[in-house]
């Protein structure tokens, strides 16, 4: 019986912070970190990939912005642009998908659908957005931003002095077409879907689904499609080979080897950097809570080259 992987792209996978966008830069990014997936293919896994959208949603927010400055274009809202963003990117995943698997003699099938997430409308974050989404702004732009459009900022992790529009990330509670998907996967399908983390919806009175404006962490998404269709292991790529502990600072650690335990030991002291690595860790931990049997948390190069990243399971091997 072949094993069932999710893996959860991040935003690097498509477009790194030195670059304008342009799709020429992002097929090429892409392509490359789906070159890296081929190893799992080739020991037969069934895959199930997600994806991140921070940047590219960012850049539909703007362009409904100039197209509402310039010609008077009616602004669509946040759930129209991550579903704008689904779309964009899955197709650019699917394509570059084939052509590796083309260039490797792999046959396999591939779709992309568009994935919708339940999520409870009255969530705390709603009171305290924390999601960084978009571009990076200095202080004097964010200020103005706050106060012609009444955005929320917070500084930006990764770039001193700078800042980045934040939006509640309500806490994801089911993948709408998660059996679709598992019925797909088993069949050796590989699916793209949830991304940007899903559409965030919920249910009114009369059972209808209302959106809400919001997006939903793209790691959490993954861990909870993870368990909904009984993968046995998630692989979470970001931009760094490893856990680190204490991350940038004096003290910083290698974490390799992690079993639940020092995991959930390492959170609760502040170890993780909130809205970065912290995350992904609560996302690795959920899956493996669910009866995961191993999630990774590595850059895409670390599974080419066989050598993994950070590995996170219930006990010590």
């Amino acid at each position: 019986m072949e094993k069932l992987a999710v893996v959860a792209l991040g935003g690097n996978a498509l477009l790194r912070d030195d670059e304008q966008g342009s799709i020429e830069q992002q097929e090429a990014n892409t392509y490359e970190t789906i070159e890296n997936l081929v190893f799992l293919i080739k020991a037969g896994y069934n895959l199930v990939i997600t994806h991140g959208n921070g940047p590219q949603v960012g850049n539909i927010l703007m362009r409904n912005d100039a197209g509402e400055q310039v010609y008077g274009i009616v602004q669509m809202p946040l759930n129209i642009c991550v579903a704008d963003s689904q779309g964009g990117i899955g197709y650019m995943i699917e394509r570059m998908m084939r052509n590796v698997l083309t260039n490797h003699g792999i046959d396999r099938q591939i779709v992309t659908i568009t994935s919708m997430v339940l999520v409870d409308p009255n969530d705390k974050s709603f009171e305290n957005p924390t999601k960084r989404i978009g571009k990076i702004y200095n202080k004097a732009e964010a200020d103005k931003l706050s106060t012609e459009k009444g955005w929320s900022f917070k500084p930006s992790i990764k770039k001193s002095g700078a800042y980045r529009r934040v939006v509640p990330s309500p806490k994801p509670q089911s993948v709408i077409n998660w059996s679709l998907v598992k019925a797909l996967s088993q069949q050796g399908i590989i699916v793209i879907t949830a991304g940007g983390g899903g559409i965030p919806v919920y249910y009114d009175e009369q059972n209808n689904l209302r959106t809400v404006n919001g997006v939903i962490d793209k790691d959490l998404a993954s861990a909870l499609l993870a368990h909904e269709i009984g993968a046995n292991e998630l692989y979470i790529l970001t931009d760094v080979p490893f856990i680190y502990k204490d991350y940038g600072q004096e003290s910083q650690q290698k974490l390799e080897f992690l079993d639940y335990a020092d995991t959930q030991k390492y959170l609760k002291m502040g170890t993780f950097a909130e809205g970065t690595m912290e995350p992904k860790i609560i996302a690795a931990l959920n899956f493996i809570e669910n009866g995961g049997e191993m999630s990774i948390i590595t850059e895409a190069k670390k599974l080419a080259d066989k050598s993994f990243g950070s590995k996170i399971t219930l006990k010590y091997n």
